[in-house]
């Protein structure tokens, strides 16, 4: 069995719903963030990085978002969330998970907590260089989708497209959510049909962004 600990809505969800959606058996934390339980000691010493989520694989703790998307779709290959390895569609799903972590995840950091990367001084110009980044890479991957999608593999879903949601998902109170685009509007809602969203939702207690 698994045991993830996150927060409602946080980058764990993600993960969370992965789990839903693979079927698979999973003890579920929710940890306050605002109250601080990221930084209690019990929780530091699975995550010395006092952020969620960490993912107890048989009892050992192994966190990152991205990376944790990555090991439950190659760990369950029964559902097919990824392509095979070694194949040109891997290294597309590389592409879009590491776009993922490595563009978009940090720039969503900088927008919502603008004062960690620029200090309180320059903490409004952080956040506006953060929404033009995200802003940017959404118009990329809408253009790619309008003419490569329905899903960021094509005709083929992906751990890729829950990944992605996620990061739609906390961009929907920006100036310019990512449902302002229409091929990212028509991914969002088609990721929000399945089932293992409507279970996520309710585990999680989120009524935002149905």
């Amino acid at each position: 069995m698994y045991s993830l600990y996150t927060a409602p809505g946080a980058a764990g969800l993600a993960v969370h719903w992965l789990l839903i959606e693979l079927g698979q058996p999973h003890e579920l934390h929710l940890l306050d963030l605002k109250a601080g339980d990221q930084r209690q000691p019990d929780y530091l010493a699975l995550n010395p990085n006092g952020v969620v989520p960490t993912l107890l694989i048989d009892g050992q703790p192994v966190y990152e978002s991205a990376a944790l998307v990555l090991h439950l779709a190659d760990a369950h290959p029964e559902a097919g969330l990824a392509p095979p390895p070694g194949s040109l569609a891997r290294a597309a799903y590389y592409q879009w998970i590491v776009l993922c972590a490595n563009g978009l995840l940090p720039a969503f950091r900088a927008w919502f907590h603008p004062n960690e990367v620029a200090g309180e001084s320059c903490a409004e110009a952080s956040r506006e260089h953060a929404r033009s980044r995200i802003e940017a890479a959404f118009a990329r991957i809408d253009h790619h989708l309008a003419g490569q999608g329905p899903y960021l593999l094509g005709d083929t879903l992906s751990a890729a497209d829950f990944l992605l949601t996620m990061l739609m998902r906390w961009s929907r109170n920006m100036p310019r959510p990512a449902t302002d685009w229409p091929h990212l509007r028509a991914l969002a809602e088609r990721m929000k049909a399945r089932p293992s969203f409507r279970t996520l939702y309710e585990r999680e207690g989120l009524t935002e962004w149905r």
